[in-house]
């Protein structure tokens, strides 16, 4: 918003400017709206659509005496994600005890016989705990790798160094660090893979601003600072590790 009340859409400048025509500014007030409108239903309908979710698949489960729509003439969006908020927490305050932990041993035992859910149960369990646990090892750190061909560089995610059991059998060892490559525009997806520790450029962001440029397919850039000499200092690192390789391969 300009200082005279106009609405201003970002790299367009003042509407007055971009057209003397009224088709010109009701255009820039139409994308203003657009700019400032979406992100906020997007954002509401992403929350609404997971409310809803846990609601249609909780609220069934409680008695009907202790659901407050038996007593409210309208529904209650958000009880089923309150109570399933409740479930969890009591489930994790009862798993903290002595007994608890037994019952939650002679599960983990029983679930251990079956074949099929044995391994279903181990990843997923691990994951879990990887992803929540504060000394876990989430993605922390954001790096570029010369990937899919020489001379271009992609951003990986990061994480824990190769188990023993595979560090063992790659050539160099313990020089190898486990990177996710996230795919454009949902990083969700992607390849992982070991890669050697000096073929790998640590970038001084944080995961979240790499996450946002991934998105974006590089429209939102990480707030890093005067880019154009941080584009420099990156090219510097890329070309010390070509010439290091290189110099690698005549040794």
């Amino acid at each position: 918003m300009s200082t005279t009340g106009e609405p201003l859409v970002p790299g367009s400048g003042d509407p007055r400017r971009a057209g003397g025509s009224g088709a010109a500014r009701l255009r820039n007030y139409f994308l203003t709206g657009l700019v400032i409108a979406a992100p906020v239903g997007i954002t509401a309908w992403i929350i609404w659509s997971f409310v809803s979710w846990v609601d249609n698949r909780i609220k069934p489960l409680i008695p009907a005496r202790y659901s407050p729509e038996t007593y409210l003439p309208f529904p209650l969006p958000g009880f089923g994600l309150v109570v399933a908020l409740l479930a969890l927490t009591l489930l994790g305050f009862l798993t903290a005890n002595l007994v608890g932990r037994r019952l939650v041993t002679a599960g983990e035992t029983l679930l251990e016989r079956m074949p099929i859910v044995r391994p279903l149960y181990r990843g997923l369990k691990q994951v879990f705990e990887t992803l929540f646990s504060q000394s876990g090892s989430t993605f922390r750190k954001v790096a570029m790798v010369e990937y899919p061909s020489p001379g271009m560089w992609s951003l990986v995610f990061l994480s824990s160094q190769p188990g023993s059991q595979i560090t063992s059998r790659l050539p160099g060892g313990d020089d190898y660090v486990s990177a996710f490559l996230p795919c454009t525009p949902n990083p969700t997806t992607g390849f992982f893979f070991y890669v050697p520790k000096e073929e790998v450029i640590e970038l001084d962001i944080t995961v979240e601003a790499a996450a946002k440029l991934i998105m974006s397919a590089g429209l939102i850039q990480p707030d890093i600072g005067d880019p154009q000499t941080r584009m420099q200092a990156l090219a510097m690192n890329a070309r010390a590790a070509q010439q290091a390789r290189k110099n690698a391969t005549v040794e």
